[in-house]
Order: structure tokens, then sequence, then C-alpha cells
């Protein structure tokens, strides 16, 4: 073999320089070190402020409330209590009897119906109008900029200016009853207060679900809807089968967002009606008997708030495992399957 043939000997790596597995491997362990440094903190301080009362109040609801036991008229100091608190609520029983129509053990399966009933049909107008809004928004017109920045105004008011607002609208000589020609005790009627708030949820929040509608529209191609006009699709088949598909992700996000919100609905009821009306807790929800009951003891409401936090978590974890929420598994799976 000729020397211009010959297989020329390794370079040596020169000194002073480690290898680049083992450069690799420092600079990763450094960025690690550097990730524990800069979230550590984070992470302690939203264990304090959130996992601190969480945990508290679960302790808690195990507690007897201190005042005077109705069945034997005697002062109760407090102590554990097992499942007691739970079974006054779950089981609607004051004692050791059931608690008659109005009192607060019966009180809970009222609130737990009024609340998923304003959860359902404020979502679905507020997903229905939201994504109507959305689809104008999205269009190139004269004045686009000036009506997004007019539809998000609701939004941006406070919740408690824009209850103490219907609840002037709503009045018995308020402005509606004025327009529509007709007397109407919006407060003191049981449906009629169950559907002023309705109306003024909607109001608040719509604006919400439509820019977060509007994001996932503005990342549909545009390329798509000029495809499908070539072969023909009409104006509802392109919507249902090009926008709504792939809107999808945000607008599941949309409405998971509005459910949980809508779950804790707290102040707008507070402010219009105090969660009376009709019978004197038509419009009453789970966070406004929370409230209430915290005034009559810690530890019986500690128990009601972890039942509560228990039903908005069940279904925040049905939203995003099985109804399509979880926008990030969403993402990565659509680009697994286009890079196969």
């Amino acid at each position: 073999m000729s020397a211009a043939t010959e297989i020329p000997a390794a370079i040596p790596e020169p000194q002073g320089m480690e290898p680049p597995e083992r450069r690799k491997g420092g600079l990763n362990a450094d960025h690690g070190r550097w990730a524990v440094y800069l979230i550590g903190p984070t992470l302690v301080l939203l264990a304090i402020v959130i996992g601190y009362p969480v945990v508290s109040a679960v302790i808690q609801s195990f507690q007897l409330d201190q005042g005077l036991d109705k069945a034997t008229g005697l002062f109760v100091a407090g102590g554990f209590a097992g499942v007691t608190n739970y079974v006054h609520w779950l089981g609607q029983q004051c004692g050791n009897a059931a608690c008659p129509p109005g009192n607060l053990g019966s009180q809970f399966w009222t609130a737990f119906g009024n609340t998923f009933f304003f959860t359902v049909v404020t979502v679905a107008l507020e997903t229905v109008i939201g994504l109507w809004m959305a689809i104008i928004m999205n269009r190139n017109f004269r004045g686009r900029a000036l009506v997004r920045a007019a539809i998000l105004i609701p939004w941006a008011i406070p919740t408690a200016v824009t209850a103490k607002l219907w609840y002037f609208i709503f009045d018995a000589n308020g402005v509606l009853n004025h327009v529509i020609g007709h007397q109407v005790l919006w407060f003191s009627d049981e449906w009629a207060s169950r559907f002023a708030i309705v109306i003024a949820d909607t109001w608040k929040t719509t604006p919400f679900m439509a820019l977060l509608i509007l994001a996932g529209l503005q990342l549909i191609p545009d390329e798509v809807y000029e495809a499908g006009k070539m072969d023909g699709a009409s104006t509802v088949q392109r919507f249902v089968n090009i926008t709504l598909p792939l809107v999808k992700p945000a607008l599941m996000v949309a409405i998971l967002f509005r459910v949980l919100d809508a779950l804790r609905i707290y102040d707008l009821i507070a402010i219009m009606t105090g969660g009376g009306g009709g019978s004197g807790n038509a419009t009453v929800s789970l966070s406004v008997l929370v409230v209430d009951q915290i005034r009559q003891g810690f530890n019986s409401a500690s128990a009601l708030s972890t039942i509560t936090f228990v039903v908005v978590f069940v279904v925040a974890f049905v939203f995003v495992r099985f109804l399509g929420a979880n926008v990030v598994q969403t993402q990565a799976a659509q680009q697994k399957g286009e890079l196969k």
C-alpha cells in the first residue's frame, strides 16, 4: 500500500478540551440546576398560596363546629367529626333527622341544581353567540378593529359594576319593563330571577368566548377555504367540514374555561339577587351557599367547599380526558401525524 493510500492516523484531540458528549452532559446538568433554582421559588410560593389553604380546608372539614347542638341543646366544643359534615350536606341531614325544606342541608342540592343550570344554559348561549361573533370579527372589513374593541367592552367591565347595572335594568321600575311594556318582578319570581342571572352573565362573558374562538379561527389557512370553494362546497358545508373541525381545540378550551368559571359563580348572583328569588333560594349557587355557611361555621363550610372543589375537578378532568380540551396533546398528535 502506497503512502498516498495509507489511512491517516486519528487526529489527537487538543489538550484541555473534553469530548463533545461529556461537554453536552455538563451543559444539560447546568441547565437542570438553573431550572431548579429558577422554578423552585415559584413552586414554594404556589405551595404556600394554593396548597396550604386547600390542605387546611380539607383538615377543617373533618372537624365539628363549635356551638349549640340542635339535637341536645348542649354546647359542643368541636373536635374530630369524621365524615359528619359531608353526610350533613350530601345526605341532607340535620342531626338524626332529615332537614326540612329551606334548611341548609336541603339547600345543597338546590344550589347544586342551580349551579349546573346556570352553567349549562349560559355556556351554551355564550358558545353559540361567541362563535357567531368570532366569525364576524375574523372577516376583513373596514372598521374591524373598532368592532373588536367594542365587543370586548362588556368583558372588560368589572363584574360588580355589571351586576349593579343589570340590577337597575331588571328593577320593577327599570328600563327593561319600560321597553317591553309589561310589569315583570324579575327578582321575586323564581324563573324570572334565574333568567335575569343568565342574561347578565351571557352579556358579560360572551366576549371572552369570542376572543378565544377568534384566536382559533385565525390559525386556519385561507387556502383551505379556497380549496373547499374549488371543490364546490357551500358555505354551510365549509363551516361544518372545515371551520368546526379545525377550530375545535380552541373551542373546547374556551368552553372548559367558561364551564369552570360558571361553576364558581358568586359575585353576579350575590349582588343581583343575594341568592334569593321566588322561594328564597331560586338563584343560590354552591359558592353563595359556601359564603353563607362561613357565617355559621367554618368547618361545615370547609366540607362544602371541598365538595365544590371535587365537582369542579371532576368536570375539568372529563373535559380534558374525554372531550378533547387537552390542546397540548392534540397539537402533539397533529405534529406526529404530519411527520408520518
